[in-house]
């Protein structure tokens, strides 16, 4: 599938392809940088910029800003150590966090990116990205059907973890693979997921220092990113369910 999406189709196939993409998913193509006809594979047309504009920031410094378009599956505190994914499927933090376990007590989102959505991830807050954790893994569909069928699946599915240093301690910022979501890549560093390399924690040299809102990495098409915070250092302002966009506020700090 990502083969398929990263071929050069000639024109006429290319143009209905697309055409047929931002008809079945309601894109909005007007907050697209280009125009349509403008994006040379699907790919490209998946991991578009927006407009300048099109997401304005929230202009509270205590605030933290959503990192993606999307909805907002699940959010709330990580309780003996688990979280929430469906039901009874709970999974422990640590099994996310490729084993880190400092996070108990502390704050988590989950936020689903469909295929409408802009596929492009951005930073919650002001920091430092000092090393990512690439783990390797399943690419199981994360629609809210399989999340509720498939134990721990976001702990299993691959996995890219950039690690954002901010003045509230360490945050956690998950991009989750999934089905037809084989690649997964940042601005901080060149590491490419589901390339056939095995797990690793891979140093950014020079730290990469990013804005509130600063762009982040992005999904060769859609899934979930999942935010997890030090405990008692964010309070949230959304609930699942809720809709959410790049920039605008999704918690404050405590």
């Amino acid at each position: 599938m990502g083969g398929f999406a990263r071929t050069r189709l000639p024109d006429l196939l290319r143009r209905a392809l697309l055409r047929w993409y931002v008809q079945k998913y309601s894109v909005n193509l007007d907050e697209c940088e280009r125009p349509l006809e403008d994006y040379p594979t699907l790919v490209d047309f998946f991991t578009r910029a927006l407009k300048p504009g099109a997401r304005p920031l929230d202009p509270d410094p205590a605030t933290v800003v959503s990192p993606v378009d999307g909805t907002c599956y699940v959010v709330g505190t990580v309780t003996d150590g688990r979280l929430p994914q469906a039901g009874e499927l709970d999974y422990a933090v640590a099994e996310l966090l490729g084993g880190d376990t400092r996070y108990d007590g502390g704050a988590y989102a989950v936020l689903y990116l469909s295929p409408r959505d802009y596929h492009r991830v951005h930073s919650p807050l002001d920091g430092t990205v000092g090393r990512l954790h690439y783990l390797a893994g399943s690419l199981w569909p994360v629609f809210p059907a399989a999340t509720r069928s498939v134990k721990a699946l976001f702990a299993r599915n691959e996995r890219l973890l950039l690690w954002l240093s901010t003045s509230l301690g360490e945050v956690g910022v998950v991009m989750v693979g999934a089905f037809g979501v084989g690649r997964m890549r940042t601005t901080v560093h060149g590491r490419l997921t589901n390339d056939g390399q095995p797990s690793a924690v891979v140093p950014v040299s020079p730290p990469a220092r990013l804005a509130r809102g600063q762009e982040l990495g992005r999904f060769e098409m859609g899934s979930t990113v999942i935010l997890v915070f030090p405990p008692g250092t964010v309070e949230w302002e959304i609930t699942a369910g809720q809709p959410v966009r790049v920039g605008a506020r999704i918690g404050r700090r405590r």
